[in-house]
């Protein structure tokens, strides 16, 4: 375990057991070459650097990712003073080697070539073509690197009358049917449709960047030849629409929105409290008969029109309004102690906050911090992957811009001290 290691695992807030004595990350030894920017492409590559891969960020120089810009917020310094690195950036960097090369320049070109030469994995997200001018896309990269998987995230594909465009997270979440189905039903207060707090569509393709690395890095195995990944986010988004793209496929109706309300069980979404709101999330007759009980209502278990889930759906609007009368009797607290103890289903809506003030939350270690050059310590929120034998391993906090340069062009390439002062002379690095 190198000192880093040491350091971040050691780190208050930071999840116990760093690593299995003597077990290897899961993906140790594997190299990626990261040329992506904002999120869809860096979230793969933090997922990929957590698992042990040696990941290494190739940035613009003096500009870099275009999110370490995107604030504020900033981390601060221990004086309070704002560092220049924005959350934004932070939550998706961890655990990566930051390099910076102009790839405008041909030598930059060429580092980035001979870079890709020793990788196994390569990251980007670049407009459809966008490489393919500086000799970095597959064709040209495969042929000296048979071996490489090559990860292009694009808005819309490969191919396509779309494929061309450019995609962002809000745009496909409106062209891909997620705010469709999101935000308050029509006729309501507020109605109309809603894109989600996060850039959920960047985030789920991230995740499936990051299983299909880990499939063609499988079948290298086999074969032992690497290939092209064509992941679009609006092929992720759709695909991500689950059971309401199915209800719409087998059942020839348009889904609609319906607030915080669900399609197919009732009761399932938010009420009001005495002090506020919480959520029931009933998934069987056998829960709601025991939430009667407690609300001092067990004729709705026996009523035929409330008794089956079928029935609850079917008689939705007539059942809503029973329910919130009942709720607001009593407060959130005491809603939920009563309803955890019978079993069913409850919760509250919690700002983010109480999120991390949870006792669930904080006793799995949700908040880490790692040890960062001008804040003295970065907190950010820890991989929610457990493994037993081969644990995710917290080896550096999101590095500033180009502070590995000198170390990935002296391991990975050779570099001596000449010739990376004559890059950057050249301000090529």
């Amino acid at each position: 375990m190198s000192d880093a290691t040491a350091s971040a695992s050691d780190a208050p807030g930071a999840l116990p057991g760093g690593g299995a004595p003597g077990r290897a990350p899961p993906l140790a030894g594997v190299r990626v070459l990261d040329l992506s920017r904002v999120l869809a492409g860096p979230w793969a590559g933090q997922l990929l650097a957590d698992l042990g891969a040696d990941v290494i960020k190739v940035e613009r120089p003096g500009a870099g990712d275009d999110t370490r810009s995107w604030g504020p917020p900033y981390l601060k310094d221990a004086a309070g003073r704002d560092t220049g690195e924005a959350a934004y950036f932070l939550c998706a960097n961890r655990n990566k080697r930051s390099v910076t090369i102009d790839m405008a320049q041909p030598e930059g070109q060429s580092l980035v070539r001979r870079l890709a030469q020793q990788a196994d994995v390569l990251l980007e997200n670049f407009k459809l073509g966008g490489l393919k001018q500086y000799g970095l896309d597959y064709a040209s990269l495969s042929a000296s690197n048979p071996r490489l998987v090559y990860c292009s995230i694009t808005g819309f594909g490969q191919d396509g009358p779309y494929a061309p465009r450019a995609g962002y997270d809000f745009l496909i979440q409106g062209m891909g049917g997620l705010m469709s189905v999101t935000g308050r039903a029509d006729g309501e207060e507020g109605a109309g449709p809603q894109k989600v707090g996060v850039a959920l569509t960047d985030i789920m393709t991230g995740l499936y960047a990051t299983i299909a690395v880990q499939a063609a890095l499988a079948e290298r195995e086999r074969s032992g030849r690497g290939q092209h990944i064509d992941l679009a986010l609006l092929d992720v988004q759709i695909a991500c629409l689950a059971n309401q793209a199915s209800n719409y496929l087998a059942g020839g109706v348009v889904p609609r929105r319906m607030g915080n309300a669900h399609p197919n069980i009732v009761p399932y979404q938010d009420f009001p409290t005495a002090d506020g709101d919480m959520i029931l999330a009933i998934g069987n007759d056998g829960q709601f008969a025991r939430f009667c009980a407690i609300a001092g209502h067990p004729e709705w278990a026996e009523d035929a029109r409330f008794a089956t889930n079928p029935q609850r759906v079917a008689h939705r609007a007539v059942l809503i309004p029973l329910l919130r009368q009942a709720t607001v009797t009593r407060t959130t607290r005491e809603w939920i102690a009563a309803l955890e103890s019978a079993g069913v289903p409850c919760g509250p809506i919690n700002r983010l906050d109480e999120v991390f003030a949870d006792p669930q939350v904080r006793a799995r270690g949700l908040r880490i911090e790692l040890p960062h050059p001008q804040a003295g310590t970065v907190p950010l929120v820890a991989n929610p992957m457990r493994l037993s034998a081969s644990p995710v391993v917290y080896r550096n906090a999101p590095p500033q811009l180009g502070q590995h340069t000198d170390e990935v062009l002296h391991e990975w390439l050779g570099l001596d001290e000449a010739a990376i002062a004559a890059l950057r002379r050249g301000n090529v690095v």
